[in-house]
């Protein structure tokens, strides 16, 4: 005899736990499976986002920064501080604590919401059951209308470089650093790898990045690309572009090292770390998920295959967040959880996924939303650009805080936009002004006609938008493309 629910949801992060709120809000009869579990055996909600990655990751960038501020950005306030130390155990337990208090409070919304938590690991089986198989080892069936799969992804593990958790760490290992490390090798330089690497450096390690692919952040627009690698550059990343690693081999003894070979155009190198860091991307957690009578395919890379809706083909069995295409992002997995508890009682709800923001919470933080000037060149398609730096923002100058510029893509006979992207202070927060605007179709003009206030960073998006039309008052406008 099983359990019966309008929904069982497998996955309790951003997108499960979202999913699973906004089924229960809209009159659903609602259960969440997550096999996360903490000390106690007990479920933990949250996903990777709140537990291993989004939110312990920005707790010790935080920290971090705040430490190179007392150290070398004081000064120029006028403010002395000497002898100021870090405490690292004391900054992770501040990290766990945070994340404490967001997992906690899940469990709080489902109680307020009427969501069922099951703690245990879920499979779908035909028929829409769902097998949860519990901590004690205990199993139990549900069977619900609807299903939605939501098991989020794990970092890629690579065979030059295996994961022991002691010397070489996964993404997850990084965050729990007790001292910094001397030397800190990172095999990666995509969002992961240069957070992680920016904290230890912060903290005081020699930090390396070896990155196999010859382009730094390809995926980002190439003038921002170049200037963010100059910035991390200057504050101490070594980045090593076309460093292919072939191998790495762990030192025995009481103080471990790590010896990591890799080959670049000028041949083969070695180079040694106290610690080492593989963040070379996530993959779908798929595996044991499915069973083979459950009708839903997976394609060559493990995702759970769906359409533009998140329906998988089996009627009433969905699967949204890292587990599907696109983008493995915490905001985007939330929105097709929305979209998929609305989809079920017959709403047309739908995720617009040619405006889905992307952020790196380096300092300068990295933004971008829409296309870049390299995908527009390869589309043929005539575009202006306007682009205002944070040197000469009032604002940016009062916080000391001059790294960066915002550039704005538009349509060259519609003047619609088509792309931001913004590397500087505040960049995550300030494109979002920019996502709504593209939402709701504005030009360039649009958003040069729009009153901002007057001292604040976002002023450099309101002249980024006047420059595309060569408009700029408070800088030297460029000749239109």
């Amino acid at each position: 005899m099983s359990d019966k629910y309008d929904v069982v949801v497998i996955g309790g992060g951003p997108a499960g736990y979202v999913a699973a709120i906004r089924c229960a809000q809209l009159g659903l009869k609602t259960a969440c499976v997550e096999k996360w579990k903490d000390e106690k055996d007990e479920a933990v909600f949250g996903g990777t986002c709140l537990n291993v990655g989004c939110i312990p990751s920005k707790a010790l960038l935080d920290s971090s920064h705040k430490y190179v501020e007392a150290q070398h950005d004081f000064e120029v306030h006028g403010i002395t501080a000497t002898g100021v130390k870090i405490d690292v155990p004391a900054m992770i337990a501040r990290k766990a604590k945070i994340v404490s208090q967001l997992t906690s409070g899940v469990k709080q919304l489902f109680g307020a919401n009427k969501v069922v938590g099951i703690a245990g690991a879920g499979k779908l089986l035909a028929g829409k059951k769902v097998q949860v198989t519990k901590h004690d080892g205990s199993v139990e069936e549900l069977s619900a209308e609807n299903v939605i799969l939501a098991a989020g992804s794990a970092p890629i593990n690579i065979p030059p470089a295996p994961v022991d958790n002691d010397v070489i760490v996964d993404s997850t290992g990084a965050l729990e650093f007790q001292s910094t490390p001397k030397r800190l090798g990172v095999i990666g330089a995509g969002v992961i790898g240069l957070e992680l690497g920016s904290v230890w450096s912060r903290l005081g390690s020699e930090v390396t990045v070896l990155e196999a692919m010859d382009a730094f952040l390809p995926a980002v627009d190439g003038q921002l690309a170049k200037e963010a690698k100059k910035i991390l550059s200057k504050q101490g990343l070594d980045i090593k572009l076309g460093a292919k690693v072939t191998g790495s081999k762990v030192s025995k003894g009481k103080a471990k090292t790590v010896t990591v070979s890799y080959t670049d155009s000028e041949g083969e190198k070695e180079a040694v770390f106290d610690k080492l860091i593989v963040a070379v991307g996530r993959r779908p957690v798929s595996e044991n998920l499915l069973d083979d009578a459950s009708g839903v395919e997976l394609d060559k890379r493990g995702f759970v295959v769906v359409d533009d809706t998140c329906a998988t083909s089996v009627p009433g069995v969905w699967a949204c967040g890292d587990l599907v295409r696109g983008p493995m992002l915490a905001h985007k997995g939330m929105e097709e959880g929305v979209m998929v508890a609305e989809r079920i009682i017959g709403k047309k709800t739908q995720v617009n996924y040619d405006l889905v923001p992307f952020v790196i919470y380096t300092h300068p933080e990295i933004a971008w939303v829409g296309k870049t000037e390299e995908q527009l060149k390869e589309e043929g398609r005539e575009y202006n650009v306007g682009s205002f730096p944070f040197s000469i923002n009032g604002r940016a100058m009062a916080a000391n805080e001059k790294d960066g510029m915002v550039k704005i893509i538009a349509d060259a006979k519609t003047d619609r936009v088509l792309g931001c992207h913004i590397i500087g202070p505040s960049a995550a927060d300030m494109m979002q002004q920019m996502v709504i605007a593209m939402e709701f179709s504005a030009s360039a003009e649009d958003i040069g006609l729009t009153m901002f206030s007057h001292p604040t960073l976002s002023e450099t998006v309101h002249e980024a938008a006047l420059a595309v039309n060569g408009h700029a008052i408070h800088g030297v406008n460029k000749r239109k493309r």
